[in-house]
């Protein structure tokens, strides 16, 4: 999608918002001992008391209103039995409509007590995804983002995942561009025009450099096995760089 008047803008700001309270509702609530489908139900009412309707069941017909994903899942985690316990990571990624417009975000999040490890690597994905959001702008390359999420990787000691790329939203969860790289995409030409609605993602891993199917038709597993964190924003390419849709407020 490309803004091209203020009511489009004013639908992705409310449906930004949305999912940035949920996100944020469910990050407040996560604790040892629940379950990842009574996690999801937390994010399901944020959602829906908005007005919002879940994306992925929308979409895709996904078995949840949010992708939760614990430890060895990295992505597209299915809610259910599985309870959270301390020293988890948990990565939440909600997304929804809301008259026809679509935001996408998400987090890890570790529950307490974590290895100073781990607690980095959480703080260093937050860094890494501010990296890339830097590099958006009108007029400016897409694979600036890659490049420089991936210069921040290197410099830390970190590993990306390959192959979960950000993409474009706004009328759809999923729309042009697709497959916009958060790692160095030598073959990547395309730049950003004024009023691009995409998201930015990027995977930092302590080794993993690939998502793996698993048992069910959704989960995605680190490859190899290793800690690895997620954070998303929706954004607007503008002249003045990235406006950032999916903060709470």
């Amino acid at each position: 999608m490309t803004v091209s008047n203020e009511d489009e803008l004013q639908g992705l700001r409310e449906i930004g918002r949305i999912v940035a309270n949920a996100l944020a509702a469910m990050g407040k609530a996560l604790e040892p001992g629940m379950t990842t489908a009574e996690l999801d139900g937390i994010g399901r009412a944020a959602l829906e008391n908005a007005g919002a309707r879940p994306a992925p069941e929308l979409a895709y017909g996904f078995p949840g209103a949010t992708c939760i994903s614990v430890n060895e899942e990295i992505a597209h985690g299915i809610p259910g039995s599985r309870r959270i316990e301390a020293g988890d990571l948990v990565n939440i990624d909600v997304s929804a409509e809301m008259n026809g417009f679509f935001a996408d975000t998400g987090a890890s999040f570790a529950v307490p007590p974590v290895t100073r490890a781990t607690e980095r690597l959480c703080r260093d994905g937050r860094r890494a995804l501010w990296a890339g959001l830097a590099q958006v702008g009108a007029g400016k390359p897409l694979a600036g983002i890659g490049d420089a999420v991936g210069r921040f990787a290197e410099k830390n000691g970190y590993t990306l995942v390959r192959n979960l790329a950000s993409h474009g939203v706004g009328y759809s969860l999923h729309e042009e561009p697709k497959e916009i790289a958060t790692w160095p995409e030598r073959s990547e030409r395309r730049v950003m025009q004024k009023g691009l609605v995409f998201t930015v993602e990027p995977f930092l891993s302590l080794g993993a450099g690939w998502a793996g199917n698993g048992d069910d038709p959704w989960t995605l597993y680190s490859e190899p096995r290793a800690p690895t964190v997620q954070y998303e924003h929706t954004v607007v390419a503008t002249a003045n760089g990235p406006l950032v849709l999916t903060l709470p407020g």
